[in-house]
């Protein structure tokens, strides 16, 4: 009988996998690119660049919620703790710096620069109730008891909640501008083609990883009205609102 393990690095939005035979090195499974990967990447990109193209447009964040891009930016930062340690390749490297970057200066457009337009009075989810909980769970449910392994696992769990704080304070105020519904489209576009691509990586490369998978579903499903009102409504040319 063969022993494995089974130890995991943090990259862009996948993983290699290190597999060894009996605490010896033996074998890597790279992250492959995909079209599914590929395309939620950009997906993803396309969000953070819309959402901050029209708090720069329109010198304003009204309806932005800083809360969701606090923790965001938290994501990002815990999960690429190993850009300047651990190099995959230049397009890896150069996304995990474009998230942490745009993440920050949407941070600071939001909480100092157009500070003025900050609606704080409908953002007002409580991001601890978000925040502790999935620290502990990451906490106690990881692949590898290690302070990188534990961090990039918190990312998985916050990213998969952040958008919690936005789509309450679309229902608080009722509706979203536009350009904030192609923001959230676009983001929640990008969870479902990576779902997608895991199924497209177990099917040919056989490979799984059950954190990122139900935490990636659980994020997904979180998006399944605002898609149904996205189709139904802002592609008719109607402004988006959420139930009250």
């Amino acid at each position: 009988m063969y022993l494995y393990k089974v130890q995991f690095f943090p990259s862009c939005n996948a993983r290699h996998v290190f597999i060894s035979h009996i605490g010896t090195w033996k074998k890597q499974i790279a992250v492959k690119m995909n079209i599914f990967r590929l395309v939620g990447d950009l997906s993803h990109l396309l969000a953070i660049l819309l959402l901050l193209w029209k708090i720069w447009k329109t010198r304003s964040c009204a309806g932005v919620s800083g809360k969701s891009q606090i923790m965001f930016g938290l994501v990002y930062i815990t999960r690429y703790l190993d850009l300047f340690t651990n190099f995959i390749s230049i397009y890896n490297t150069t996304m995990k710096a474009i998230f942490i970057a745009v993440a920050i200066a949407t941070i600071y457009l939001i909480y100092f620069k157009f500070k003025a337009t900050y609606d704080s009075n409908h953002d007002t989810f409580r991001m601890e109730f978000l925040i502790v909980p999935v620290g502990g769970l990451a906490f106690l449910v990881n692949h590898d008891f290690t302070a990188l392994e534990i961090l990039w696992t918190f990312s998985i769990y916050l990213e998969s909640v952040a958008i919690l704080p936005q789509l309450f304070m679309i229902s608080k105020t009722g509706e979203a501008e536009t350009i904030t519904s192609h923001y959230l489209f676009a983001l929640g576009s990008y969870r479902a083609l990576y779902i997608v691509n895991w199924v497209y990586r177990y099917y040919f490369e056989g490979f799984f990883d059950l954190i990122a998978i139900v935490a990636g579903c659980v994020q997904t499903i979180l998006y399944c009205d605002f898609f149904y009102l996205y189709v139904t409504k802002v592609m008719h040319g109607k402004k988006l609102s959420l139930p009250a």
